[in-house]
């Protein structure tokens, strides 16, 4: 009677192992097996991180297997099992892998197929086309699109985060529990005890540095020693944690009517500011999104302020960005001025300190909440409503998507909800939060999102004219290489770009982000479906660049530039100034966040600045998705290029007083997971 070999591999995640009793049947082009039982006498199977082999024997020939079932029910009490892999030596001596990497959940079954990448046409016996079908209206009743908010990308259908399926839930609630988080970082950074003291103002900038960490050599430290200079302005906008808004000017715009006589003490170059500005000299930052947003409510003893301003910027003879006009409201006025390095130091320094604090509020909502998490949670759903897990699209991204969902939601849940954790601190709470994403929507395109094609539309793209945008350089290093990589992949299962219009799941894939993620927009630019090869490795590097080496770039940088308050306000008690010459430094700190607010913000920057336990960075796919050596050996020269980058920037930043290592491949996550 023929014999097979099965071995099995448990998770090794918390609660992966189990006591329940797990069964297994083949399923063969010749027949089907009856159900075993996986049992050693006196053993304990299925414990976390064991691998357990079993001997199967079979009453006939079976041909070659096609599906392999497995089957948990109940032994004691109920408990979920993490199933990483199946091998299967068949009685002729092959070996055949049946990944999985999912949880099986009450007295639930998983039926597995073996390890090859497979598009829907490579499928051609009746039993593995139904598989493939029942697997995609399982996950469509399992994944299903909500809206959120009004005017926002759909997301995903729960209300909290055990609503969520197993599968893409975290190992531990606990570990992303952000209430939790934020006041355990308030505690390790020894200002909790500040945290209730809401209305409490600081007594002047030194004041913050009670609840400021010194860890020496650091940029945070550096920030707080140089934020009130107009080089270390003018730098975040090209490396800090929002270096996607500034853009070259190449015309002066009429609501900012500033002139050569206003600036001609900060232009170098003898020429007027309209040749300043033929000549690619001058940049501008519009924080236009803000204009009419409604400030946070939420505490009816503090009053909170936006402003929506306009920021003019130079490049000086060393090659410096340095601002050298702010306007601080869209409309210009009487009691609007434009704000200039030659006003009193106060006045300049006020002005400088309400742009930073609309970069923070825009890079917090759209640079990163819309564009990084709620995005990629749109090609997460989307991928797991349309692609099986035996294309092989969904084995190359199904990493990149890991825990998205998951935190989006908890952030749903705590974060941005009404009365949420986000209104504590921020002048943008409340609903001016909302009221912003819907806002930027507008803006949101598929080319935006390619990131050599949204660095040349701001003008940014000249290596020579713009010799310090690390976050350019980095980033343009990073998205050839993921681009490389996809390209190889897509030639390894798509030999023309018929096959890629041919493959209607992919089409699916495509088409539900687009109609759902984007709400069918068509000024979006989305694609509704992928006419060839490059298309689809392009598409494919968005999805990978977005979800890893963006968000990393404007996320893993909060605590370094926003941990000091008066460079990053999180919101503002006074209303913009509307004269000259009556600023004082007691009027900032009274404008500049109270104490409670300051620990809730340094709390929240702390967290988000951390990495996941066992993080998982660019180019490392540990679950074997993929069995194939041609994309093992495309995998290991993708790391083998990450590899190079890493080098290139360490090189780099040797030496550097202002490092830039965001977008270094080793300290770029997979995927968005928090």
């Amino acid at each position: 009677m023929p014999s097979y070999t099965v071995t099995v591999a448990t998770g090794s995640q918390w609660f992966a192992g189990t006591d329940d009793y797990i069964y297994l049947s083949l399923v063969g082009s010749a027949g089907c097996s009856e159900k075993h039982l996986l049992d050693k006498p006196f053993y304990n199977d299925f414990e976390r991180g064991a691998v357990d082999s079993y001997d199967v024997t079979v009453d006939e020939e079976l041909g070659e297997i096609q599906l392999v079932r497995i089957e948990k029910r109940k032994y004691w009490l109920h408990d979920d099992w993490y199933l990483k892999y199946l091998t299967l030596k068949t009685p002729y001596g092959d070996y055949i892998e049946f990944p999985c990497y999912r949880w099986i959940t009450g007295e639930g079954e998983i039926v597995l197929r073996d390890g090859r990448a497979r598009l829907a046409r490579d499928d051609q016996i009746h039993i593995l086309k139904q598989h493939r079908r029942k697997e995609l209206e399982t996950r469509q009743k399992q994944y299903r699109w909500m809206e959120w908010n009004p005017g926002f990308p759909l997301s995903i259908d729960a209300k909290c985060h055990k609503d969520l399926p197993r599968d893409i839930q975290f190992d531990s609630e606990k570990g992303v529990d952000f209430v939790l988080n934020y006041s355990k970082a308030m505690e390790n950074l020894f200002i909790n005890r500040f945290m209730h003291m809401f209305q409490s103002s600081w007594s002047d900038f030194a004041d913050f540095e009670k609840i400021f960490v010194k860890i020496s050599n650091t940029i945070s430290e550096r920030v707080m020693q140089r934020w009130q200079e107009d080089d270390m302005f003018g730098y975040q906008f090209l490396n800090g944690c929002n270096p996607v808004l500034i853009r070259r000017c190449t015309q002066l715009p009429e609501k900012l009517p500033v002139t050569t006589e206003m600036v001609e003490c900060s232009l170098e170059r003898e020429l007027s500011l309209e040749q300043e500005v033929q000549q690619g000299n001058i940049f501008i930052v519009d924080f236009e999104l803000l204009d009419g947003i409604d400030a946070n409510k939420t505490d009816p003893c503090t009053l909170q302020f936006l402003a929506a301003p306009i920021c003019l910027l130079y490049k000086n003879l060393a090659n410096k960005i340095v601002p050298i006009a702010i306007q601080l409201k869209q409309i210009p006025g009487e009691e609007n001025p434009i704000f200039l390095p030659s006003d009193a130091k106060y006045d300049w320094l006020l002005a400088k300190i309400w742009v930073r604090s609309s970069d923070f509020h825009v890079h917090q909502t759209i640079t990163h909440l819309l564009r990084t998490h709620l995005v990629s949670e749109v090609f997460g759903i989307a991928l797991y409503r349309q692609l099986p897990a035996v294309h092989p699209i969904f084995k190359l991204l199904v990493a990149h998507v890991r825990f998205t969902i998951a935190i989006n939601t908890k952030a749903r849940e705590q974060l941005i909800c009404e009365y949420g954790l986000f209104d504590k601190a921020n002048a943008t709470g409340g609903g001016g939060h909302v009221q912003m994403v819907q806002r930027a929507m507008q803006d949101l395109t598929y080319t935006s999102l390619c990131f050599p094609e949204a660095i040349k539309a701001r003008g940014m793209d000249s290596k020579e004219d713009i010799p310090y945008y690390f976050y350019r350089d980095d980033g343009l290093l990073v998205w050839e290489a993921i681009k490389t990589f996809t390209a190889e992949v897509v030639g390894i299962y798509y030999e023309s770009d018929q096959v890629v219009q041919e493959d209607q799941e992919l089409q699916d894939f495509v088409k539900d982000v687009y109609v759902y993620g984007m709400r069918g927009r068509k000024a979006s630019g989305f694609p509704k479906s992928l006419k060839s090869r490059e298309k689809l490795s392009e598409y494919l590097t968005v999805v990978i660049f977005t979800a890893s080496a963006q968000h990393a770039a404007v996320n893993f940088g909060q605590y370094d530039w926003c941990s000091w308050i008066p460079n990053a306000p999180p919101t503002m008690r006074a209303p913009p100034p509307t004269a000259k010459g009556v600023v004082t430094i007691e009027q900032i700190v009274d404008t500049l966040p109270d104490r409670g607010r300051s620990c809730w913000h340094l709390g929240a920057v702390w967290a988000l600045s951390q990495f996941q336990e066992n993080e998982l960075f660019l180019g490392m796919y540990p679950e074997e998705h993929f069995i194939e050596k041609p994309v093992k050996e495309a995998m290991a020269r993708f790391r083998k290029n990450l590899e190079v980058i890493v080098s290139m920037i360490a090189e780099r930043n040797k030496n550097k007083k202002l490092p830039y290592y965001y977008l270094s491949p080793d300290r770029i996550p997979n995927s968005v997971a928090i």
